[in-house]
């Protein structure tokens, strides 16, 4: 028996492309391409996809017509990450942008029950990596919202990049997203 570890074969966002168009996968599966790996998707539960609704009106109303909310679409991270954030929000309307996928995201919000582990420390690490200034996690477990930015090089997270500042809000709090500063979001408002 020999010692030698596993080989792993990581996959770039150009093959993923192909593997797509080939129709290698079947529709219902639900994949994302996570630092190299495809990562299969949880099903969502009827919380989630509440949440996910009420993120993106609050989200749409906060940044008004001049930007993209998009649902469950995939972002262009880099050249091995193609994830589906929940909510993300891009600069300038889909009409006139040239890129499907956006890759310069002002900011990233997951839903998280059973992948907040998942959320925080893999896309998380992602995330920061790509240069993503606010990433949200709506923790549905904990009923609060994680508010991450100020991306770092932290060797210790999984990609070697983490956010600096991390905060906890409750219910009763409210926010504001860094690319649209006189917004006023309750956490409330977002949590079903």
């Amino acid at each position: 028996m020999s010692d030698t570890p596993a080989q792993i074969r990581r996959w770039t966002r150009l093959e993923y492309g192909r593997l797509i168009e080939k129709h290698v996968f079947r529709p219902d599966e639900r994949l994302e391409l996570l630092g190299g790996e495809l990562v299969v998707r949880e099903p969502h539960g009827d919380p989630h996809t509440l949440a996910v609704e009420l993120v993106n009106e609050a989200l749409v109303a906060a940044f008004g017509p001049e930007w993209r909310v998009r649902v469950q679409l995939p972002v262009a991270l880099d050249e091995e990450s193609e994830p589906e954030p929940d909510v993300s929000v891009a600069a300038g309307r889909a009409r006139d942008r040239r890129e499907p996928k956006p890759s310069r995201l002002a900011l990233i919000v997951e839903i998280a029950d059973s992948s907040l582990a998942l959320d925080r420390e893999h896309k998380g690490s992602l995330y920061a990596r790509a240069d993503v200034p606010d990433y949200w996690i709506v923790n549905l477990v904990d009923r609060v919202l994680e508010v991450y930015r100020e991306p770092v090089a932290d060797v210790t997270a999984p990609f070697a990049w983490g956010y600096r500042v991390v905060r906890r809000l409750h219910a009763e709090e409210s926010i504001a997203p860094l690319a649209a500063p006189t917004a006023n979001i309750t956490v409330a408002d977002l949590l079903p």
